[in-house]
């Protein structure tokens, strides 16, 4: 994640600015690509927009930049996602704030809204997601929140596209609320105490009192920079004070008594009408998160999804890449062309050889993973424009709970079936440093990408049902059990899972086929150059004879702990650059007759365990850091090893495989 917190020497752009605003899942980035036609992530997943993202639009004939925020629940922050947007409010000028507001759950969006009023900006409220509130029989009186507050309401359905005109208009000329409301005497004394003592900003020094008040910590570092010593010790010294008055926390307090203020406000403005419930959407709505049946459904979206991915995608798209597009024309082109041009052999194996940027990265990045990851986006698209993804996270938060996570972590870890590397980015949407150090463990141990899944279904099908049973069954179970000793040996906390279930709908095709462009988009900026690198890594490896030396000294190994022919060697170190090569290489073992049942097993258990490809770990330090990337490739793979052995000697000493 990129720190936001210091953006005071940032250059301001001269274009007014309009700043989104809003809980998590209320439709700000979806409201954002409105604006501006530039697409970030229509998501009906909570908490997707984990950073800051700047447009431009064009509104009545002038240019406008237009900030799309990280979703909060509060703008005394409990996280980064929380501080990031509280210091945009605090440091850059908003000519504009638009208060997203979810129009289901009026209640949350207000503690919002009086939050942003009482830090004195520019204001407009956009109520958001007016169907769903209707089918859920809840009306909003627009024009008495419109004259509570004293500010512009509109009401928009961002995923049809409605009232974004609208929106525009008054997003332009937006108004200073005058409404007002106090504390009780204490806070209120306080407040007037700590106020003059603190610093300009972009919003008012009552509400940046009110953070001191609440035991914002992260504001410490911009006191200190603007304040003297002395004050700084008076603040504190005032807030112990307020502090000794109170059997509870200051924070709690001050939250309880803005609590007071949304449901008078809530009570005036919110009207309950008859709900029509739809049989069909009512019926998959139960069963989607039915503890029993849910997971019946589970499996036949997992069939679905394989047959899109893994047979379509990894099969019909793959071959048509790799062996026409690729195969019959770009590569022969590209071998004509470097020869014609570059008379230097080295040059031309470093672009054409056995590890050739053309022949391997290119190739594999773009007629393998690309037709994989792009099927796989789209099915991933739909679960996700449909709201069955927080169900999903919903149904499996118990067992994510054992390895000490929530429900949300599911999203990385399916994410990690299409890739890997991806799905090392997007656990930036996890609250928690720990719980997304153990995501990021579990991805690169035993998820295996859809091209390595393609592959090892493909070995298995020519083995009995009891050998691809095993394997998995093996990996759930490895994967369980490094959660839970992940849980209790990584420091920190696992965050709460507070998660509200959007309705089931028909995906919007338009959704799905921006998403899966943005996610496209994605992978040929940030996974792409990561093949490469990794590429020249061992083309490099190979000239200066470090790739044979390393076969020669893992061989022992493979043949000794694992019980595979020496040949399997290379597979494993093939591996590290490319999970499906990996396994390509030991399908055609197992194509010469080499590799018996019990060894298809067994080598699968471990190059699906093995190390994370070169373009994962790459992924890993961008997020982690070096160090943190090189310690869990060091737990990885002796692990990886160590697992494939002691399941050598199982089924050796049970004899399922005769």
């Amino acid at each position: 994640m990129h720190d936001h917190s210091n953006k005071q020497n940032e250059v301001e752009s001269e274009a007014p600015t309009i700043c989104l605003v809003g809980n998590p899942n209320v439709g700000k980035s979806a409201i954002f690509g409105l604006l501006t036609g530039r697409y970030v992530m229509v998501s009906n997943y909570p908490g997707t927009t984990v950073e800051i993202t700047k447009g431009e639009a064009s509104i009545q004939r002038e240019k406008y930049q237009i900030i799309d925020t990280p979703g909060v629940n509060s703008l005394i922050p409990m996280s980064e996602d929380e501080k990031v947007t509280r210091d945009i409010l605090l440091q850059k000028k908003s000519d504009a704030v638009v208060h997203v507001a979810d129009s289901k759950n009026m209640k949350r969006s207000l503690f919002i809204t009086i939050q942003l009023i009482e830090m004195g900006l520019p204001l407009v409220i956009d109520l958001n997601m007016r169907d769903e509130a209707s089918n859920r029989g809840i009306i909003i009186e627009e024009n008495k929140l419109s004259e509570i507050f004293g500010l512009d309401v509109v009401s928009t359905i961002a995923v049809q596209k409605k009232g974004i005109n609208s929106l525009k208009k008054v997003a332009v000329k937006p108004r200073v609320s005058d409404y007002k409301f106090n504390y009780d005497s204490n806070i209120e004394k306080y407040i007037s105490k700590i106020a003059p003592l603190l610093p300009e900003s972009r919003i008012s020094r009552r509400s940046t009192a009110l953070m001191v008040l609440s035991g914002d910590k992260t504001l410490r570092s911009w006191l200190i920079s603007n304040l003297g010593k002395e004050k700084i010790n008076l603040i504190e010294s005032y807030i112990n004070e307020a502090a000794e008055k109170y059997s509870q926390p200051l924070s709690y307090i001050i939250s309880q008594q803005r609590l007071k203020v949304v449901e008078d406000v809530a009570g005036k403005i919110i009207r309950k009408t008859a709900v029509q419930r739809k049989r069909l959407s009512g019926f998959f709505d139960k069963v989607t998160t039915h503890p029993v049946w849910g997971f019946p459904f589970l499996m036949i979206v997992l069939y679905l999804v394989y047959e899109f991915v893994g047979r379509f995608g990894a099969g019909t798209l793959v071959d048509f890449f790799e062996e026409v597009v690729f195969g019959e024309y770009l590569n022969p082109w590209a071998v004509k062309i470097v020869k014609a041009l570059l008379p230097v052999q080295l040059l031309q194996e470093l672009l054409i050889g056995p590890y050739g940027v053309i022949t391997m990265a290119l190739t594999y990045a773009i007629a393998i993973i690309l037709p994989i990851t792009a099927t796989f986006f789209i099915a991933f698209s739909i679960m996700e424009d449909s709201g069955y993804l927080p169900r999903l996270a919903a149904m499996l938060n118990k067992v994510f709970r054992i390895m000490g996570l929530n429900g949300k972590a599911v999203l990385p870890m399916v994410l990690g079936l299409g890739c890997d590397t991806m799905a090392t980015l997007t656990t930036r949407i996890l609250d928690t440093p720990k719980e997304r150090l153990i995501v990021i463990i579990l991805l690169a141990l035993g998820v295996p990408c859809s091209a390595q899944l393609g592959v090892v279904l493909g070995m298995f099908g020519k083995q009995p049902v009891s050998a691809v049973l095993i394997w998995a069954g093996t990996l759930v179970a490895v994967i369980i059990f490094t959660g839970f000793i992940s849980a209790k040996l990584i420091p920190g906390q696992r965050a709460d899972f507070i998660l509200e279930l959007p309705p089931l709908r028909l995906p919007q095709l338009s959704n799905v086929f921006i998403k899966t462009l943005w996610r496209i988009e994605w992978y040929l900026k940030e996974a792409v150059p990561l093949f490469i690198l990794g590429t020249l890594i061992l083309f490099s490896a190979d000239k200066l004879m470090i790739l044979p030396l390393a076969q020669e000294l893992a061989s022992p190994v493979i043949v000794s702990v694992l019980g595979l022919p020496a040949e399997a060697t290379s597979s494993f170190i093939m591996g590290f650059l490319r999970r499906d090569y990996g396994a390509a290489g030991l399908f055609q073992l197992q194509e010469q007759g080499l590799l018996n049942t019990e060894q298809v097993v067994v080598s699968l258990v471990t190059i699906t365990l093995f190390i994370p490809c070169i373009a994962n770990l790459f992924m890993i330090i961008k997020e982690k850091g070096f160090k943190i990337a090189m310690l869990t490739a060091a737990f990885v793979f002796p692990f990886a090893i160590f697992i494939g052995g002691v399941l050598h000697k199982a089924l050796l000493w049970l004899n399922i495989f005769e």
